[in-house]
């Protein structure tokens, strides 16, 4: 027997003996330790709900509930689940955080079969782990309309003293279909903002004093900062806005188990009474810690032991990271003791902080050649400028040359891993902000690392074991709700490979303005935070606006698994990746193609508006998908001017695209009699401070150039123009004897006053058309 392969014994047998939960052993289907079977039989329906707003509206229900039962099993158990599927559409069932035989992680089309309408599909996988976990759909959106539950194993022996528990999953709901919020995303719109309450006005920009932070923002081609996209009308604790459970009594010790089951939602926890400790994380047992205010991100879980108080019923109360709504369960009986308030992020304040640091944000989410990417160059030219020289990941000085590495979708080398990271590269790879590392304006993120979670025993991997580094970026374009990772989105990359019995190290660096929560399929690994070798074990990791989280793991699986996003939106638009141990696929799933998967993520979405004055009527519709979009646009004044133009729009990365089309108008004017059709091409650049920049030429050779934008002064109110100039220098049409130049110009600039979501009051001055007020419907 050679050293490493003992190393790795010696590894494998102290991991196991310290956590008997057996997260690295290698995943094997059947039943083949003749374990005791646990049989579950859940049933996902469509029905009628009432969640929010007393609204019923259509939801997708387990076993006729939102959220679905608790599925509970005994470390060392066997489970046996059958799902079926009694709805219209097809589905599936992913066991989030579970250490499972790839088939069955639930993955249609990647590692499982959907489950088609009118089937059951059998789940089997051996229980070899305890904690607080959870399920859901990985079929479109359908976690939105409530395909989610929570799973609950028991340790062989008890580790943990408290007297009860109580399971606790937050989510958030919508009365909208979640393809429409989708769809409503793609089209770029302040409305959810303004519906809120956390839309930056101008008015109000101006009278904070962050009129240059705005122009800053604007120049970075960002409205501001961002924090959460989707309005919700309510957010749920077990299915209900408020909740209470009596049956707790003074004096017990509870068990907390707490899921983050939303689509979209992070929540800020506080609770009321006695402070709690938090206990585990993400279903691993953590070295016990006193601790009120949590951050609980996207598909994460918390678990906390709680004494019921002797003088009231405590307030478990969660808040919505936007501070735009809560929800609270109350355990025990008497007067309300409540939980501490969370303040309302500003917004502009963190414009105007932001603004003083030196950053480079709105990093493209699409690269001009998605095969070519260097994501250490990325990393260089946006996001945190903290020195000209500072660490990269491997240790390496940022201006290095690295022309000799291979720079695709991931950056690897395979060495040697030289002991445990220092502490000073898991503090640029959480970006803590404590001591003397802080910083002015760094403040707004120091809530947001790991630091509280220390593992019980050492987690770190063997000493010699292969490491495979990966920069993972992780970009974002509002405007047009594209998403993806190193500036590609997931339909147009390869899978990352890794090797099996190594380690992979991942630096996720968030170069956007929103919380990303990233899961990996079937694997715990390290979050790399200042506890060094007792760094915690988890499966989805937060990573904060402009911040770095490192995560490892020792990888000896099979298959393909998926690495996402655990936003459910941001996911449906791309930020994901498959990470492939470049096995054989599995023969079962022959019948059900990736592709089915990766189309999911880049579907066309068509959206359009019509303006109806009484001096003009517009319509404008749009499909668009990641790089292709269909327009139509059409204008008709009173005095009979009419103008129509169909063209085809290839973005060739975030800002610039390629046209052509075919524009048709009326040759004179007051007159429908003569209609004039030329083809048209061209660039259109979406530009610093946000101008839409149109150039083009028409097959008459005449050049045009406009530019338009619309800019929100006042909440719902917003101001928008549009300049068109023209010329002909008769290069294909003589022009009128002497005169060797003729333009056109046109313009308009009006108001509009945005009533709800698909109304606004508008009116405006068009220089063609005069004057006029009417309605814009959005569709």
């Amino acid at each position: 027997m050679n050293k490493s392969t003992f190393s790795l014994i010696l590894f494998i047998f102290s991991v196991l003996s310290s956590y008997g939960q057996r997260h690295t052993d290698k995943s094997v289907e059947g039943n083949i330790n003749n374990l005791p079977v646990r049989e579950y039989h859940i049933t996902i329906d469509q029905e009628k709900v009432t969640k929010a707003e007393g609204k019923e509206v259509m939801g997708m229900t387990i076993n006729g509930s939102i959220p679905g039962p608790t599925l509970e099993f005994t470390e060392g158990e066997y489970a046996v689940i059958y799902v079926e599927n009694n709805m219209d559409v097809e589905t599936s069932i992913h066991w989030h955080g579970m250490i499972l035989p790839n088939f069955f992680d639930g993955v249609p089309y990647l590692t499982t079969p959907p489950i088609k309408p009118g089937t059951t599909f059998k789940y089997e996988f051996e229980i070899k782990q305890h904690g607080t976990y959870w399920y859901h759909s990985h079929t479109m959106l359908q976690e939105q309309s409530g395909v989610f539950g929570s799973l609950v194993i028991h340790p062989k022996e008890k580790t943990l003293e408290y007297d009860k528990e109580l399971v606790l999953v937050l989510s958030d709901w919508t009365n909208e279909k979640p393809k429409d919020v989708l769809r409503f995303l793609k089209r770029g719109t302040e409305w959810y903002n303004i519906k809120k309450g956390t839309a930056t006005p101008l008015n109000q920009v101006i009278k904070r004093g962050a009129l240059g932070a705005q122009l800053d923002f604007w120049r970075q081609r960002m409205e501001g900062a961002d924090i959460a996209d989707i309005y919700y009308p309510a957010f749920l604790i077990n299915g209900e806005e408020k909740i209470e459970y009596p049956e707790f009594e003074p004096g017990e010790k509870v068990r907390m188990r707490i899921i983050n089951g939303a689509a979209s939602t992070s929540f800020w926890m506080t609770f009321g009474g006695n402070m709690p400790t938090l206990v585990s994380a993400d279903g691993v047992d953590v070295v016990p810690v006193e601790k009120n205010k949590t951050f609980i991100a996207v598909a994460e879980t918390y678990d906390f032991i709680v004494t019921i108080p002797e003088d009231g019923k405590m307030e478990f109360k969660s808040m919505a990271q936007d501070g735009s709504g809560t929800a609270s369960a109350y355990l025990g009986t008497g007067r309300v003791l409540p939980a501490p308030n969370v303040p309302k992020p500003d917004k502009i304040a963190m414009m105007q902080r932001m603004a003083k640091m030196d950053m480079r944000m709105g990093a493209p989410a699409l690269k001009f050649n998605p095969s070519n990417v260097d994501p250490y160059e990325m990393m260089d030219k946006w996001g945190m400028q903290m020195d000209d020289m500072k660490m990269k990941p491997n240790n390496e000085m940022q201006g290095m040359d690295h022309s000799g590495m291979k720079m695709a979708d991931s950056t690897s080398m395979d060495m040697k891993q030289e002991g445990q990271m220092s502490d000073a590269n898991s503090s640029d790879s959480q970006m803590k902000m404590d001591g003397k590392e802080n910083m002015e304006g760094m403040d707004m993120f120091s809530e947001f690392n790991y630091d509280f979670l220390e593992a019980k025993n050492p987690t770190t991997h063997p000493e010699d074991a292969p490491v495979k580094e990966i920069l993972l970026n992780l970009t974002g374009n509002m405007n047009r709700y594209v998403w993806s990772l190193n500036g590609v989105p997931l339909a147009e990359t390869d899978k990352i490979k890794i090797e099996g019995d190594g380690v992979t190290r991942i630096t996720f660096n968030n170069l956007t303005m929103m919380h990303h929560p990233m899961h990996l399929h079937g694997h715990f690994f390290r979050v790399i935070n200042k506890n060094g070798e007792h760094s915690p074990l988890k499966h989805t990791v937060n990573v904060a606006p402009m911040q770095k989280v490192t995560i490892e793991f020792y990888g000896n699986e099979y298959g393909d698994w998926f690495l996402h996003c655990h936003i459910l939106y941001h996911l449906d638009s791309g930020m994901a990746r498959v990470v492939s141990y470049d096995t054989k696929r599995d023969e079962r799933l022959e019948p059900f193609p990736l592709r089915n998967l990766i189309r999911e993520t880049n579907k066309f979405y068509t959206w359009g508006m019509l303006d109806a004055a009484s001096h003009m009527t517009t319509l404008n519709v749009v499909s668009s998908n990641i790089r292709n979009q269909f327009n139509i646009l059409a204008e008709y004044g009173w005095n009979q001017n009419i103008e129509a133009e169909f063209s085809y729009e290839y973005y060739l990365y975030d800002w610039v695209s390629l046209f052509a089309g075919v524009n048709v108008e009326n040759e004179m004017k007051n007159s429908m009699e003569e209609l004039n059709t030329t083809a048209i091409g061209g660039v259109r650049y979406f530009t610093p401070y946000m101008f839409a920049l149109d150039l083009r030429v028409d097959n008459k050779l005449r050049p045009q150039i406009s530019l338009a934008r619309e800019i929100m002064i006042f909440p719902r109110l917003a101001v928008f123009g549009k300049y068109e100039f023209q010329a002909d220098f008769g290069w294909v049409d003589d022009l009128p004897e002497g005169d060797n130049f003729k333009k056109e110009e046109t313009w308009s600039a009006g108001l509009e006053y945005f009533v709800d979501k698909n109304f606004s009051l508008m009116g405006s001055y068009d220089n063609r058309f005069g004057a006029g007020g009417g309605l814009s419907i959005r569709f």
